[in-house]
C-alpha cells in the first residue's frame, strides 16, 4: 500500500499563487467526496485541482495530460479535460493537475434513475473507448497497477487472500472462479480501457450517466478490468443489459469476473477484523461473483 500524503487548502492555495498567479484570487475548497489516488479541490466555479496522494499515483499525471485530449472527441460522453500541469517542488513533491470542472455528481445507486439504462450507457462508452486507435498508448505497468495485463500477476496475492479467508468464504468455489479467469488470455490487439470503472468515477446529472472521469489507471491492453462494475454494482437485468451492450467474448467476461474477485478478496482479507463495513461490502461482491458464476458457468 503506497504511503499517502494528504494536503490542506492552505498548501493548495500557495501552489496556485506561485505557479498560476492568474488564478490566485479564485476560491479554493475541497470537494465533498475525494478519491484515494488523488485529492481534489474546487478552483473557482469552473476548474478543479487534483494532487496525487503518493509517488505511485503521480505516475499517471503526464499520461492523462498526453492522452485525454486525444480520447475526448472519440467517446460519447465528456471526460476529464486537463488545463494545466503543476510542477513538483519543495512543498509538494509530485506533479499535479488543473482540470476543467464537470457540473455533475459522483454516481450513487440511489441517484441513478434507471440502473439498466445507466448500465447500457456505460457499456456504450466502453465500446467506443475500445475502438479508439490504441497505437502508442500506455501499456500495462506500474503506472496503472498492471490493469490491462494478465491477471496472473495477482495470482499469488489472490491465493494468499483465499488462505486468510478460509472459513469466511467458500474456498473451493472462489478458487474455481479464480482459476477459470486464469485459463483465458487476451489474444487480440491491445485496446483502450479506463481501468477503474467505479461509481466515484462516473458522474450523473438528472439521474443519468453524464461523464466519466479519473483516467489514472487507463491504458491499452486487455479491457477485462473495465467489466468489474458488473459484479460490484450491477445485478440481474442491469448486468444482463451491460453484458449485451459491452459485447465481449466469454473469456473476457471470465477475466472481468476474476478482476472483481481479486479486488474483493484482498480488501476482505485486510478489513475482516478491523473494518466491518468494508468487509460486509466486499463480501456482498464476492457473493455476487459466486452467484453469477454458478448461473453462467465457467465459460460465462
Amino acid at each position: 500500500m503506497p504511503d499517502r500524503r494528504l494536503v490542506d487548502v492552505g498548501l493548495v492555495r500557495r501552489l496556485i499563487a506561485t505557479q498560476f498567479p492568474q488564478w490566485a484570487r479564485l476560491p479554493i475548497r475541497p470537494v465533498e467526496i475525494s478519491g484515494w489516488d488523488n485529492q481534489t479541490f474546487r478552483l473557482g466555479d469552473r476548474m478543479s485541482i487534483r494532487l496525487p496522494t503518493a509517488r505511485e499515483y503521480a505516475l499517471a499525471v503526464d499520461k492523462e495530460h498526453r492522452w485525454l485530449p486525444l480520447l475526448a472527441p472519440r467517446v460519447p460522453l465528456p471526460i476529464s479535460k486537463p488545463l494545466a500541469t503543476g510542477r513538483p517542488g519543495e512543498e509538494f513533491a509530485f506533479p499535479w493537475s488543473v482540470y476543467e470542472w464537470i457540473d455533475a455528481d459522483p454516481a450513487r445507486i440511489d441517484t441513478i434513475a434507471d440502473l439498466t439504462g445507466f448500465a447500457d450507457s456505460l457499456a456504450a462508452f466502453l465500446v467506443a473507448l475500445r475502438h479508439v486507435d490504441a497505437t502508442g498508448g500506455p501499456e500495462p505497468g506500474l503506472h496503472n497497477w498492471f490493469r490491462g495485463g494478465p491477471l496472473r500477476v495477482y495470482d499469488a496475492q489472490t491465493r494468499r487472500a483465499i488462505e486468510v479467508l478460509d472459513g469466511h468464504v467458500p474456498r473451493d468455489a472462489v478458487t474455481a472462479v479464480w482459476q477459470s479467469a486464469l485459463q483465458t488470455t487476451w489474444d487480440r490487439q491491445p485496446v483502450w480501457f479506463h481501468g477503474d470503472v467505479a461509481l466515484g468515477n462516473l458522474l450523473v446529472r438528472d439521474g443519468a450517466l453524464a461523464a466519466v472521469i479519473d483516467f489514472g489507471t487507463c491504458g491499452v491492453g486487455d479491457p477485462a478490468c473495465d467489466l468489474v462494475i458488473a459484479w460490484t454494482r450491477l445485478t440481474g437485468v442491469s448486468r444482463e443489459a451491460f453484458r449485451a451492450r459491452v459485447d465481449v467474448d466469454p473469456g473476457t467476461w471470465a477475466r472481468g469476473r476474476g478482476w472483481a474477485l481479486w479486488k474483493a478478496l484482498i480488501i476482505y482479507a485486510r478489513a475482516l477484523h478491523d473494518d466491518p463495513a468494508a468487509a460486509a461490502e466486499v463480501k456482498r461482491v464476492i457473493d455476487e461473483v459466486l452467484t453469477e458464476y454458478a448461473e453462467s458457468g465457467p465459460g460465462g
